[in-house]
């Protein structure tokens, strides 16, 4: 199983961000989170690294229905969206969403498949309309 779905914009870090946002809330998620990884590691570590930004992505009701199922699922949402920069081509931006299969494998909770397969369904619909 792959840990995530994935895409590589060719659009700058900044762009693909407010790309994804956009993208992410056609399809019923709100961004609840956001990690400046790039900025943290910068400020505590005085470490370097390309734009990484973690978001925090939650639809309201596809959380509600897996907190029905499980409450101790809170502790894998919201989903998380990574977008950061491709090292290797400074012109793209790598837009990553974790796999919503993950919190059934880990849960062992068979009750939250259908939920994870709507989950992916609409986050393969977001990161594919990045590209549209």
């Amino acid at each position: 199983m792959s840990l995530s779905i994935s895409t590589v914009v060719n659009l700058p870090f900044e762009d693909t961000v407010a790309r994804t946002r956009a993208v992410l809330a056609d399809q019923g998620f709100g961004v609840l989170t956001e990690i400046n990884v790039t900025q943290t590691l910068k400020t505590k570590l005085d470490e370097d690294m390309e734009n990484y930004l973690i978001l925090g992505a939650c639809n309201p009701q596809l959380a509600h229905r897996a907190l029905g199922v499980q409450r101790q699922i809170g502790l894998l949402l919201p989903c998380n969206v990574v977008v950061r920069s491709d090292p290797t081509d400074p012109a793209s931006t790598i837009v990553e969403a974790m796999n919503p299969d993950l919190m059934v494998e880990v849960s062992g909770e068979a009750g939250l498949g259908p939920i994870a397969q709507e989950a992916t369904e609409k986050l393969t619909a977001a990161i594919a309309a990045l590209n549209a």
